[in-house]
């Protein structure tokens, strides 16, 4: 627990600007900042960051929030987690005492496996420098590749050894670890994404074996830092007969291979600054050009390269060399990649080594002067790679050169910025030696057949989703009870409860007139507490699970000591509190217009607006408000009422249809009386 003083001090310290650099290159656009969303694939910045309120928000998928919001989301963590994050960020103690494993097991199934993989990377790294084995198998490989301490130690490597008698799996056991989270276990949510590290494997007798005995370690961090799953390889002595000399962490809900980059946490801050992203096959290729002095590096751990790992390159940079091996593997690698990253709008270069070679044995037959400059000389851009490549196989066939205008072709259809598409097109003309209009048609022409595609796989989307359009049967006088409460409110803020959402959030602590308590003094009344004691005159209540959960926690925290409703609704623990509050709030969505109330500032990019000022009049838009929405609700219920009466069973009841004829005139008149307060007029079907 995290007493409410240590609270204040983190969200007080936490700077949404700091946060957010961290994930995304920001750009300035007027008095706020832009980047690359890093919740959806985003090609053309639309996630806006203001210093001004402390919070972002993505204008295309609706995503953002306070800095710990953004946290939670981006790292999927518990709000205190999410606290804690930003203490370390911040040099915050937090007084906690050291977790039990039952404690571990109620931090939830993620953060319990992220603590398990923290400590199984220590303990692989123990093993590497202090037992004999580590030191006499593991590290002897290690060195016998060339890398220095520094850089084991940087990457924090480790060893698992082939021994029964000392497994990680008895010692994570002893330690309080639960089985649970050392194999794998089925994840009814998403079968794919299993529950468990998988840092063991059970026998058939019960027995726990170590996934990755035998193997030099390395630990696989997300952007963040934190152990998502490992890397293993059998070593050189062992390799005879092995298939795959490297292992991975299964699938799970905390490391996807697809989703992961090796060495970006190391080298984020090295890519932004060089604003270029080196990208490599391996472990020890990354290793490698760190010792070199290169460490805007990453590696796709020898998977083809996929769309989730480019995302993560380019929100940091739009700028990737790709180095593969020289031989004939290497090359078809490179070019699996190319469109890829440029269909992401990345400038994309390649630089192939000599035959024979990669980063890693390249690094060890040369200086780090020499291995920077052959990578500064020898970088070129797809169309030059792609040229020279199929220029020296067209000597044996005669088509080379129409094929070669068609792979270019192909690879520029699918650059998304026009302007660049065209630039592209220019140069290729002057490379090939071909009339500009040849290059522009076969380009057009691939354009058409992508639109094509793309279309008819929209349309085989729609007739998939069509069965689950149907609105299903309601019941409750035509309230769909299978719907979310949330999804009752209006996010334009056209409706009487939605505005009351807007209302509170914006300005639920404030004054908005003072009465006599029982002793005759004056005492303030709160917008919260006004809408509370309102509605609650009438018996009324609102209808949204959410809403009500804002008016009670605005009520409750009205005359508490510096209470913004603003602050603490976006930074609110519940996510869907906070995301409600973001889209609501002052920078999103304009008060009704039915109580002309000024539009606020916007991130769009323009100098910050003031805020609605002092013309606000609270106290005459909150009584009108609550009016409109006590109408709505009594409509509603004088419509059921007449739909009742009009059922032949109730016709046939003459004392039930008494009753309906009784409520129906007490609820008439209170709906003339409110009528006339909103300025409306009844009409009844």
């Amino acid at each position: 627990m995290i007493d409410r003083i240590t609270v204040d001090k983190i969200l007080d310290a936490a700077n949404i600007v700091d946060v957010v650099s961290d994930f995304v290159t920001l750009k300035r656009a007027g008095a706020n900042l832009k980047g690359l969303c890093p919740f959806h694939d985003d090609r053309t910045p639309s996630f806006m960051v203001s210093p001004a309120r402390n919070y972002c928000k993505c204008f295309a998928c609706g995503e953002g929030g306070s800095p710990v919001g953004f946290i939670m989301k981006h790292e999927q963590l518990s709000y205190p987690d999410a606290l804690r994050y930003l203490a370390k960020k911040y040099g915050i103690k937090i007084e906690e005492k050291e977790l039990t494993p039952e404690e571990i097991q109620s931090r939830g199934d993620r953060e319990s496996m992220f603590i398990l993989n923290d400590w199984a990377r220590e303990w692989f790294r123990k093993q590497l420098w202090e037992t004999p084995d580590g030191k006499a198998i593991g590290l002897a490989y290690f060195r016998g590749r060339g890398f220095r301490d520094d850089i084991l130690e940087k990457f924090q490597v480790g060893y698992c050894p082939n021994d029964k008698a000392h497994s990680l799996s008895a010692d994570a056991l002893k330690a309080g670890y639960q089985e649970r989270y050392l194999v794998n276990n089925q994840n009814e949510m998403e079968p794919r994404l299993s529950i468990g590290t998988g840092l063991s494997l059970k026998r058939d007798n019960g027995e726990l074996r170590d996934r990755f005995f035998g193997r030099v370690m390395w630990p696989i961090y997300t952007v963040s830092g934190k152990v998502a799953g490992f890397g293993g390889r059998v070593l050189d002595a062992a390799t005879k007969g092995v298939a795959i000399k490297y292992q991975n962490s299964p699938e799970s809900i905390v490391y996807s291979k697809r989703k992961e980059l090796f060495g970006l946490f190391q080298a984020r801050q090295a890519i932004r600054k060089a604003d270029l992203c080196y990208l490599v096959e391996g472990y020890t290729d990354v290793m490698a050009m760190h010792q070199q002095g290169i460490e805007n590096v990453v590696s796709s751990s020898g998977t083809a390269l996929t769309p989730e790992q480019i995302q993560l390159i380019h929100r940091i940079t739009n700028n990737i060399t790709v180095i593969f091996d020289g031989d004939e593997a290497g090359i078809h690698a490179s070019e699996r990649g190319i469109d890829m990253l440029l269909s992401e709008g990345m400038n994309v270069k390649l630089l192939l080594l000599p035959d024979g070679d990669d980063p890693d044995s390249f690094a060890r037959k040369h200086t780090a002067t020499e291995y920077q400059q052959y990578m500064q000389e020898n970088q070129v851009d797809f169309i030059t790679y792609k040229a020279s490549h199929a220029i020296g196989a067209k000597k044996g066939e005669p088509d080379a050169e129409e094929r070669l205008v068609h792979n270019v072709a192909e690879s520029i259809a699918v650059i998304p910025d026009e302007i660049k598409r065209t630039i592209y097109i220019r140069h290729a003309s002057q490379q090939l030696n071909m009339p500009e209009r040849l290059i522009t048609a076969a380009v057009n022409s691939q354009i058409a057949k992508l639109r094509s595609e793309k279309q008819k796989e929209l349309e085989r989307e729609q007739r998939k989703q069509q069965p689950d359009q149907t609105t299903p049967a309601t019941s409750n006088g035509g309230a769909n009870t299978s719907v979310p409460a949330r999804a009752s409110l209006d996010r334009t803020g056209k409706t009487p409860e939605s505005v009351i959402a807007q209302i509170l959030i914006r300005h639920g602590e404030k004054v908005m007139c003072y009465i006599e308590d029982e002793n005759g003094q004056e005492v303030p009344l709160s917008v919260a507490e006004y809408i509370s004691y309102s509605l609650q005159d009438d018996n009324i209540s609102l209808q949204s699970a959410i809403c009500q959960r804002l008016l009670q926690e605005a009520v409750e925290n009205a005359h508490k000591p510096n209470f913004q409703a603003e602050q603490y609704f976006i930074s609110h623990p519940d996510e869907e509190i906070r995301e409600l509050a973001l889209e609501l709030g002052p920078d999103n969505v304009a008060l009704s217009k039915l109580f002309n109330v000024p539009e606020s500032a916007t991130l769009s990019g323009e100098e910050d607006k003031p805020a609605e000022g002092s013309d606000l009049r609270l106290e005459e838009i909150v009584p009108n408000l609550v009016a409109t929405y006590k109408l709505s609700v009594v409509k509603k219920e004088l419509q059921d009422i007449i739909a009742q009466m009009k059922l032949p069973e109730t016709k046939a009841n003459k004392e039930k249809y008494r009753q309906l004829l009784a409520e129906f005139t007490e609820k008439n008149q209170i709906v003339k009386e409110l009528a006339k307060q909103c300025g409306d007029r009844v009409v009844l079907k």
